[in-house]
């Protein structure tokens, strides 16, 4: 027999959507609720590399933070029971708020934004700090060691109202997920096969396509965004990496499109250091 939804975390969830914030249950472990057959893909709208992608329309949770809602009837909903009986925590929408949380995950972290940040609204976490301010923008993990900023297109866990008044976003937050490309690592280089004569890679149509493909199948990744990294540095490694036509600004076009989609520098140089060597480079 199936058990009531979580009466203390569904009255919490009705309270912070009558105050205007789009909320969503949590599973253990701080997740959302998987996603539903009808809207698999992000049919509905889940696609954080869209600057117009919208809430949910699918009538369960989904897609995490565009299952965020703030109507009670769908919260209270036959629909919802499920994902309720199995919720830990309610979480919110801070880009649907209107708000964005700067995440501090570390002491250290905590001093970085004390000596950096203008004071505002601040919350208690398990390790650190939700430092909130008044205004949305584009959601980024790992803007620097320990700092994650949570928006648009992501959820953040309820913990409190916190203490401290919201203070307007300022720009040294938005300035954190504006990055200046990785240095390219090097790329071996080795005489082209065949017997002599220039490498056709170099023909900038050729190669210039082979780019910009790879660029758009990492910035249209709508999930497992690590994984994609991967398999397109490894499929340009395969087709351009042992000819030496792939140039430093070539592998900072592809670097800077992973780190757009949310990808760390470092994870960038794993990948294409895990595909060279796949391939034997």
């Amino acid at each position: 027999m199936p058990h009531d939804p979580h009466p203390a975390l569904l009255h919490e969830a009705l309270d912070l959507a009558a105050r205007g914030l789009p909320v969503l249950p949590l599973r253990a472990g701080k997740l959302p609720v998987g996603n539903c057959p009808s809207c698999a893909g992000g049919r509905c709208g889940d696609r954080p590399h869209m600057k117009a992608a919208g809430p949910c329309q699918c009538t369960a949770p989904c897609h995490g933070w565009a299952a965020a809602t703030t109507d009670p009837d769908t919260l209270t909903s036959p629909a919802w029971a499920p994902a309720w009986q199995q919720a830990a925590a309610v979480a919110y929408h801070p880009g649907g708020a209107g708000v964005t949380v700067v995440d501090l995950d570390d002491a250290a972290a905590i001093a970085w934004a004390r000596a950096t940040l203008p004071p505002t609204r601040t919350v208690a976490t398990t390790r650190g700090e939700h430092w909130i301010y008044r205004g949305s923008m584009r959601s980024a993990n790992g803007v620097r060691p320990g700092v994650d900023l949570k928006s648009a297109a992501a959820y953040a866990r309820w913990l409190g109202p916190g203490t401290g008044a919201l203070a307007p976003l300022p720009e040294a937050v938005c300035a954190l997920v504006v990055k200046e490309p990785p240095p390219a690592r090097p790329v071996v280089t080795v005489p082209a096969p065949g017997s002599g004569g220039e490498c056709r890679h170099r023909t900038p149509t050729y190669l210039e396509r082979g780019i910009a493909m790879a660029e758009q199948r990492i910035s249209g990744a709508s999930s497992a965004v690590h994984a994609t990294v991967y398999r397109t540095f490894l499929a340009v490694l395969s087709a351009h990496g042992r000819c030496g036509c792939l140039t430093e600004g070539h592998i900072a076009r592809l670097f800077t499109a992973a780190q757009v989609k949310g990808e760390s520098a470092r994870h960038c140089a794993d990948a294409w250091t895990n595909a060279r060597t796949r391939l034997g480079l």
